[in-house]
Formats: structure tokens, sequence, C-alpha cells
């Protein structure tokens, strides 16, 4: 059974995620601040968590940056904010996704769906794929560059997984959202380039001249071969 852990401290708006979430076919719990939120996620272990960035005390981007510490938990941050430093700050804490407020309640499901479907627990075991020091294996989901474990986030691996797998192909930010993400909407491609900008700094031994992820500019990216 998939449980969405829905944190806002608006019960209007907790009470509509909700009933759309539950109208298909989640289960829901619910935390109006980031320490109820944390005894939640530790307690009931949910599949994704939808996280206000506005809470009393705890505020989301702190709790997401203990999620991101603890678990490969997917999280969608909900915020009023509409600065492109504040959503950059929440994707390079590990964020999946990001929607501004006021938002559609069915988008919101649709990009749950998509997060959920590219998560660890929906992708079959597979291959694994070589280059270099680096391995990547889809169906443990695992990074390592010479023996050692990477710490990547759900999305991260995601996007270097797809680019892997057709290496030596160049794609562009808005081919990347709908492929990788999983949905086709008007959602900033800056996403793309913060996920790339992270990956870099874990996979590639100077991420200033990236060996793997490389850009075409003004194309998009490619992982050479």
């Amino acid at each position: 059974m998939t449980t969405i852990l829905v944190v806002d401290d608006e019960p209007v708006v907790r009470d509509v995620v909700v009933k759309y979430l539950e109208r298909d076919g989640f289960t829901t719990v619910e935390a109006a601040t980031g320490d109820h939120a944390r005894a939640l996620i530790e307690e009931r272990e949910p599949s994704l968590v939808v996280l206000d960035v506005m809470l009393p005390g705890m505020d989301g981007l702190e709790l997401c940056r203990w999620i991101r510490s603890r678990a490969d938990l997917p999280v969608i941050l909900l915020t009023a904010r509409v600065d492109e430093s504040d959503r950059i700050v929440g994707l390079e804490l590990g964020a999946d996704d990001y929607v501004t407020k006021p938002f559609s309640p069915r988008e919101l499901v649709a990009r749950v769906r998509a997060v959920l479907r590219r998560s660890r627990d929906d992708r079959p075991p597979t291959g694994a794929i070589d280059v270099g020091e680096l391995r990547i294996e889809e169906g443990a989901r695992r990074v390592t560059r010479g023996g050692a474990e990477l710490a990547l986030t759900a999305k991260e691996f995601d996007l270097l997984w797809f680019l892997a797998s057709h290496r030596g192909l160049v794609f562009s930010r808005e081919t990347l959202m709908d492929r990788v993400w999983g949905y086709h909407a008007a959602v900033d491609t800056g996403t793309v380039t913060v996920h790339v900008r992270r990956l870099r700094e874990k996979i590639e031994p100077d991420p200033s001249a990236p060996t793997h992820l490389q850009t075409v500019w003004g194309v998009g990216y490619r992982f050479a071969p």
C-alpha cells in the first residue's frame, strides 16, 4: 500500500491534498509541523512526502535536509514563494519536485504518480552500466566510483540512469523533464540544471571539467560514451 505523508500547517490545504490523493487510491497521513512529520516518517515509513516549505518551528527545507541525510525518500515541496532562489535551494537539498501555491490538486497528484513511478520500489531489477571507475546498477539503484558507493537522491539516480542508458545522445532540458520527471507541464527546466550540477559533484573526479555528464551548448546534456 502506498502511503503519502502530507505536511502543511494550513488545514484547508491538507484537506484538499488528502482528498485528491485518497480519491486517486493513495493512503495518507498528515502533519502540521516538521517535528510531527519527522516522527511520522520514522513510524509510518511513507512512500513519498508532500512538504510545505513554510512550517512553524522546523521548516520544510530543514526537514527536507533531515530526510536526505537518512533515507532515499521522494519529496515534493509546496511553497507560496515565487523567488527562483528559493526553488533552487529546495532542489539542491534533494527535493524531487517543487510546486508553487496556488496549485492544481490534479496536477499535484499527477506529479506524485510521476515521482513514484521512478522511485525504487516501482523499478524492476535489470542490468548495470560500467564506464571507467563508475558503475550504475539499476535494480539495486546503486552507483559506485572506484568501489565506493555514492549517495544519490532518487531523482539524481533516475537522471543519471536515463542519460547513461542513452550514451552519446544529446537531450534538451525540456526532453529530460518529460522523460525523467515523467510529465509534461510548465515546469522550470532549471530543475534539470540543478540536478546535473549535483550529479557532477558526486560522480566526476573534477566537476568543473566533467568527463561523463557533458554540456552541449545550446542543445542540452549527454553522457559521454
